[in-house]
């Protein structure tokens, strides 16, 4: 709102205005232009047409314990999930409401790969580089046990890679129709956090949440640095743009009754930021949900199959990964 003339409002000091007789005011606050601005909310743009993408990590690396045997973070059956299933079925179920065509693109790190089994940081978990897509989180599930039956377990335990390669992705949708959500579950220290660093960074300026869940019981007191509650994160003297990075360690929910409220109360923690941080870049590039360009999933898929992986499926059956058909093996 403007006005012709400026609104003069006196500044009065109460103490000053009692004792002295001949006070007048303090100063003057003058007022040229009043503007009024909507703040829109996570809803509303998920309404306007912002589409969710979540994206999927899951540490292969040794110090998991072998999964076949009983007590380690990646053993699981049929009525026993994981701690990586619990967290996986946690937070997918709820994502997976604001995702229009339910596909998710599913990564492993730090695992050796057939053939030629040299170590990876971002192999499709269903074994197709040219389509790493899983049909719902169940989809994933079967992905996750396939890779889990080919691969072999080693390290070390990189993030830069897949962050690097989700922040790609997302410079390719800036225009506030994509937001992606990359999803990190992990049981170790990262080996390379002068470089994960740089690229949470890099990230900050892009629409782009990254989810930590930590499995397991080591030190992720590192973990805290990315996560820039209090300090925001720097990297060779860049600061991040916005706090992009949520950690959350599942053994802080393991002790309740039971695992569907462990699922339910880990889904709240982890999520908790995703709204205010997609807000966040929205408001920092100007984009309001009336104004969104819509853009197909099939473009985001397109974008996601072009990117170079270094992952070469074994000479096996594997899953497909966006096929409804019945899996080869139980689900957990």
């Amino acid at each position: 709102m403007r006005s012709s003339q400026p609104i003069l409002l006196p500044l009065i000091h109460p103490k000053k205005a009692r004792r002295k007789k001949g006070y007048v005011n303090s100063g003057i606050l003058q007022i040229n232009e009043v503007s009024i601005e909507k703040v829109y909310s996570f809803i509303d743009y998920v309404q306007g047409g912002t589409e969710l993408s979540c994206c999927i990590a899951i540490d292969f690396t040794a110090s998991n314990g072998c999964p076949q045997v009983p007590g380690t973070l990646h053993f699981c059956t049929r009525d026993q999930l994981s701690k990586y299933a619990v967290a996986l079925h946690a937070v997918g179920e709820i994502i997976s409401d604001y995702d229009s065509d339910n596909l998710f693109p599913a990564y492993g790190f730090g695992a050796r790969i057939p053939p030629d089994n040299l170590v990876s940081h971002n192999f499709p978990l269903n074994g197709h580089p040219e389509n790493p897509f899983c049909q719902g989180i169940a989809g994933v599930m079967e992905a996750y046990r396939y890779a889990l039956q080919t691969v072999t377990l080693h390290g070390p335990t990189n993030f830069a890679p897949i962050i690097t390669q989700v922040a790609n992705l997302a410079q390719q949708t800036d225009d506030g129709s994509q937001y992606y959500i990359l999803l990190i579950l992990t049981d170790g220290i990262i080996c390379d956090m002068p470089q994960t660093k740089a690229a949470v960074v890099n990230a900050s300026r892009l629409p782009v949440s990254i989810i930590i869940v930590g499995i397991g019981a080591a030190d992720f007191s590192a973990m805290e640095e990315l996560d820039g509650d209090e300090i925001r994160l720097t990297s060779r003297g860049r600061r991040a743009e916005r706090d992009i990075v949520q950690f959350v360690p599942f053994d802080d929910f393991v002790s309740l009754t039971s695992v569907m409220d462990t699922k339910r109360q880990l889904a709240r923690a982890v999520l908790a930021e995703i709204p205010d941080q997609l807000i966040s870049y929205m408001r920092s590039k100007g984009y309001k949900p009336q104004n969104l360009g819509r853009k197909q999933n099939s473009a985001y898929r397109r974008s996601v199959n072009n990117m170079t992986n270094d992952y070469s499926p074994a000479e096996h059956p594997h899953p497909a990964s966006s096929s409804p058909s019945a899996p080869p093996y139980p689900l957990i």
